[in-house]
């Protein structure tokens, strides 16, 4: 709850505060950000000792959940991308 929390209050803090001119700066922070999470996550990953028994544990049903998101996503922006295509040749037509 405390990760939604913190998030709603970047995204208006963001939408309601920020100047346009600290945006492209806010970009390459949030991008650094990302970057030191995944980071960590990788060396706190990397410390365990038994991750690859573990691993194997997670079975298909962690597989699952894992790549259906990611091709549903992918889906997603897929089909968008080809709606918002054919909108904009609809209105160049016009």
């Amino acid at each position: 709850m405390l990760i939604l929390a913190v998030m709603a209050a970047g995204v208006l803090i963001g939408y309601l505060w920020l100047p346009e001119k600290l945006k492209k700066a806010n970009t390459w922070l949030q991008l650094g950000c990302t970057v030191a999470l995944v980071f960590c996550m990788g060396v706190l990953l990397g410390r365990r000792e038994n991750l690859w028994e573990e691993l194997g544990q997670f079975g298909l049903w962690s597989l699952l959940l894992a790549v259906v998101p990611m091709g549903m996503s992918a889906l997603l922006v897929w089909g968008m991308t080809g709606l918002a295509e054919r909108r904009k040749r609809r209105k160049e037509r016009k």
